[in-house]
């Protein structure tokens, strides 16, 4: 059906992502803290009310409706007039938006119906921002389903994303889910110049993440627990991944020391926010053996830590862990890393590729 530039036309999220769509941009026009919060898939932020404003707005609609919508609209007119003269005005006379906001609503109504009488060819969402979300979270585990794992084991220090890393520059399949969740996986695996997603955007960027993955080929995961620092993984993602076939790497002691004191430097350079992580784990160790990590850290025994901490603490959790969790570890492959430089994953990467490509 050919549509009427001067009408904006309406699809459900559904045709949106259905091959052929095709849109030039997909433009989200709900507040800058509903965008950061999650978004669809490479969309831009053009809010047609701030933060403030959609609180001012939805305030005062309680007491008097009308008034609100009148002050609403003054507010959203000014918004899309500064758009055309700005971001919007190189724009070709073909360009073809996709536009939403929570619900599909006012807010995108009022961008949609402008900028199709321009005369551009423009869509709306249906449902806008909640009916993609819904969409995430049924397809989720339908995508999981569809695909086959091989869990990366190994004790902390053993290099597991460098390993998943190196399988990576080489072509194979990989679910970086640390990397989704910007975390390390540990009470110590927060990174320290950026936060991490919302649980929201984290699936949709693991939803995004198993539509691109290649079925009937194994893919390579970390063995995680259910919890990435503050985002949950999905309940089909977690019971799959316990199920796979699992590889575990063997890496002596010492590298794992020096592998963990190359990868949290930042807690070398500025001991305050490692003191104040390890005091998370008061309740969980012996008093006495949370002190000594104290002192160690206090007199910059850095070597002494990270044995201590492997020792006492992160060996047995793993082995408990690993034990409970994950019944195929019995008849994991063991790969052997005898070297903690790109070469060494690359070296171990590459035998590991050669032993499934040939067995």
């Amino acid at each position: 059906m050919r549509q009427r530039s001067s009408h904006p036309v309406s699809i459900t999220i559904g045709e949106a992502f259905s091959a052929g769509q095709g849109f030039d941009e997909v433009i989200d026009v709900r507040s800058p803290s509903e965008f950061a919060d999650d978004h669809l898939p490479g969309a831009t932020n053009l809010p047609v009310l701030s933060d403030a404003e959609r609180t001012q707005i939805g305030t005062q609609y309680k007491a008097d409706s009308f008034e609100a919508k009148r002050a609403g609209a003054a507010i959203v007119s000014k918004r899309i007039a500064s758009y055309l003269e700005n971001e919007l005005v190189n724009r070709p006379r073909q360009w073809r938006p996709l536009i939403y906001c929570w619900r599909g609503g006012n807010r995108s109504g009022a961008m949609a119906t402008v900028l199709s009488r321009v005369g551009w060819p423009v869509t709306l969402l249906q449902g806008g921002y909640k009916a993609y979300r819904a969409h995430v979270i049924s397809e989720l585990p339908l995508l999981v389903q569809q695909l086959q794992f091989q869990v990366v084991c190994g004790v902390t220090g053993s290099g597991k994303t460098r390993f998943l890393q190196a399988l990576d520059r080489m072509g194979a399949p990989v679910l970086d889910l640390e990397a989704l969740a910007n975390h390390r996986g540990s009470i110590l695996g927060l990174h320290p110049d950026s936060s991490q997603p919302s649980q929201k955007r984290f699936e949709s960027l693991l939803w995004e993440k198993l539509h691109r993955l290649p079925k009937g080929q194994p893919i390579f995961v970390e063995s995680e627990s259910r919890k990435i620092g503050n985002v949950q993984l999905p309940e089909a993602l977690i019971d799959a991944i316990r199920a796979s076939p699992c590889i575990e790497l063997d890496v002596p002691q010492a590298l794992r020391v020096a592998l963990l004191i190359e990868d949290y430097r930042h807690f070398l350079a500025d001991p305050a926010p490692l003191l104040e992580q390890l005091t998370k784990l008061r309740g969980l160790v012996a008093h006495q053996l949370l002190n000594s990590w104290m002192k160690s850290v206090e007199c910059k025994d850095w070597e002494g830590l990270v044995n201590s901490l492997l020792i006492d603490h992160y060996d047995p959790s793993y082995q408990r862990s690993i034990q409970r969790n994950f019944p195929k570890i019995g008849n994991a492959r063991k790969v052997a890393i005898r070297e903690i430089g790109p070469e060494g994953y690359e070296a171990a990467a590459s035998s590991l590729l050669g032993k499934r490509s040939t067995s």
